[in-house]
């Protein structure tokens, strides 16, 4: 029906509605009215119904979807009905008429009674006579508060997403048994296998915005026993900035499943080092550098400089940060190798950097093993040619993305990465310059990280492979990686390593299995294959060893350690003389120095 049709056909309705209500509240009281004539009740009837028009559609009474009315239309009819029987009141007054209370209190609880029953009829019909195709999905809630029943709401009201509410589940147990909006609450999480094989539920949504990780993973642990897909109610806040609606539900990803809350940052202390300034990032386009980029810009900085030797990620996170900040901030893509020292000088000298974040490295541990050569030229040489070139040209604070692979390293990915620490830190003792490293464990979701991997074997069906079976590593998502990055920053006195507190380690093969159940499957169809450890690999990591550790934290959460530095002229022989090494003379001796062992070659030649 169009607006038109269905103002007209509302107004009639309600016309009709106002007459039979001033009449049928006379008819029964007029052998007791003395006064009170027809001619009396026209006048009155007349006056009801032109008042009740202007107060509803002043109230915009005639632009409600019906079919969705709730408590809120209810009051909108209660003032106009009470606005209009108040003015009829008025005009007996004023012009004479006889004035019988009771003749209007009747019109007026009759008029609630019909206008308001004429408008709900509808919506009483809707929810109880039309039912859901075959087709329609039906939703299991988990958490019947305030995200819950808003989203059975959208679900009620909108057929056409094919999803109805079955029923809640809520660990309030005084809630067990009870209606919300007419839908059951079938138990607490511990009853989720009972209630989807008792509702025939085909979806479940968590809808609980306050859930803490540790919550969500046993309530995700109940609902993977099903085998029916898992899914997040959106957050409350996105919902309400317009971002996305209330039914855009999202997959539970293995970042929901860490089970550590995120660090909280300290606004003012990154504010005051990077607003207003130059920042320089290098790897500006691998997935650390990309974030750090994204993460700087909210900071407001003056200049943001994209240092990366690969064009088409540089470009792309160049277009990405234009398209949201480029009115604001003053972005520079600059294709250049860390390896190649005269153009990192030539950059240095070109922006002058306020803070330099060192992201360009190679890091993953198979492939460097077998190019040893590689690793240092990228992850030695090109942090020694960034750090010198940010000492010569006056950075005021540099900081260094490192790795807890770092700590005692059994390979040589670890082992370069340790030894471009000490090179910055042997730097920081006499420039002015604030040298820093950061170590974080694994980034789930970065490029050359398992979880793509995993990924990607699931979709061809399996199986998994793991290394092995009681393989443990430390977990951050890319975003809270870049974070402690840029917090470190702030909190630079300058030598310092800072570790964040990753909670406890998880299993390798704890984190394949969640990502199969997200993945729609079960353990059994996909499998698991355990491959055994790879060149370089260790069963566990470390964030610190025991002469690095400070007892307590710099910083909510990130923690500080002091590395010893006693090798300076094994560095200096390697940096002076690493082209006469053969690739197996070349990875034991960069292990060995990152171990703080002696090295034959070294002392050969001393």
């Amino acid at each position: 029906m169009s607006y038109h049709k269905r103002l007209l056909f509302l107004a009639g309705l309600d016309s009709i509605i106002v007459l039979s209500a001033i009449y049928l509240s006379y008819i029964p009281l007029h052998p007791s009215l003395e006064t009170f004539s027809y001619e009396h009740l026209f006048l009155s009837a007349i006056v009801l119904v032109s008042s009740y028009h202007l107060f509803a559609s002043f109230l915009q009474l005639y632009n409600k979807a019906w079919e969705y009315a709730s408590i809120g239309e209810l009051v909108g009819i209660f003032r106009a009905v009470t606005l209009a029987i108040l003015t009829v009141a008025m005009f007996q007054f004023a012009f004479n008429v006889p004035f019988y209370g009771r003749v209007l209190f009747s019109a007026w609880s009759v008029l609630i009674l019909t206008i308001g029953g004429s408008r709900f009829l509808w919506r009483v019909y809707r929810d109880r006579y039309i039912k859901p195709d075959d087709n329609t999905k039906r939703v299991l809630i988990v958490g019947a508060g305030q995200a819950g029943t808003l989203l059975a709401r959208q679900l009620k009201n909108n057929p056409e997403l094919g999803m109805v509410t079955a029923a809640f589940i809520d660990d309030d147990s005084r809630k067990f048994k009870l209606q919300v909006l007419g839908i059951p609450v079938a138990g607490t999480s511990k009853n989720i296998v009972e209630a989807v094989e008792k509702y025939r539920i085909d979806r479940i949504v968590i809808a609980i915005p306050s859930l803490k990780k540790e919550e969500l993973n046993r309530i995700f642990a109940e609902c993977a026993k099903t085998n029916i897909k898992t899914q997040i109610m959106p957050k409350i806040e996105d919902v309400m900035l317009g971002k996305v609606a209330v039914s855009q539900f999202r997959d539970v990803e293995v970042e929901d499943l860490l089970g550590r809350e995120p660090i909280k940052l300290d606004i003012e202390g990154i504010s005051e080092y990077v607003s207003g300034k130059t920042v320089l990032v290098t790897g500006a386009g691998g997935s650390i550098g990309s974030e750090i980029c994204r993460q700087i810009c909210q900071f407001n900085p003056g200049k943001l400089v994209l240092v990366g030797h690969g064009e088409n990620s540089i470009y792309t996170i160049d277009m990405e940060l234009r398209n949201q900040y480029g009115q604001a901030i003053e972005i520079i893509p600059v294709i250049g190798d860390v390896q190649d020292r005269d153009r990192m000088f030539e950059v240095m000298e070109e922006h002058k950097p306020d803070v330099v974040y060192h992201a360009a490295a190679h890091k993953h541990v198979p492939l460097m093993e077998y190019n040893p050569r590689e690793a240092v030229k990228n992850n030695v040489f090109g942090t020694k040619n960034v750090a010198e070139a940010a000492d010569t040209f006056g950075v005021g604070t540099f900081v260094l993305v490192s790795t807890d692979k770092a700590v005692n390293p059994t390979n040589v990915m670890g082992s370069t990465k340790r030894i471009a620490e000490m090179i910055i830190q042997k730097l920081d003792q006499h420039s002015k310059t604030k040298f820093v490293a950061v170590r974080f464990g694994n980034v789930l979701g970065s490029r050359g990280s398992v979880i793509p991997l995993f990924k990607k074997q699931i979709q061809a069906g399996g199986p998994v492979t793991v290394t092995h079976p009681d393989m443990t590593r430390y977990f951050m998502t890319i975003p809270e990686a870049s974070r402690l990055v840029i917090q470190a920053g702030s909190l630079a006195r300058g030598g310092e390593i800072f570790v964040l507190d990753m909670g406890e380690p998880v299993k390798i093969t704890d984190l394949a299995k969640n990502l199969i159940r997200l993945s729609g499957y079960t353990i059994e169809e996909i499998g698991i294959r355990y491959s055994g450890l790879r060149p370089g690999e260790k069963m566990f990591e470390e964030l610190l060893n025991e002469k690095e550790i400070h007892p307590e934290p710099i910083f909510p959460k990130i923690f500080i350690g002091k590395a010893v530095l006693d090798q300076e002229e094994e560095i200096s022989y390697l940096l002076e003389r690493y082209e006469n090494f053969t690739s197996p003379q070349l990875k034991e001796y960069v292990i060995n120095l990152a171990n703080r062992k002696k090295n034959k070659i070294f002392l050969v030649a001393k």
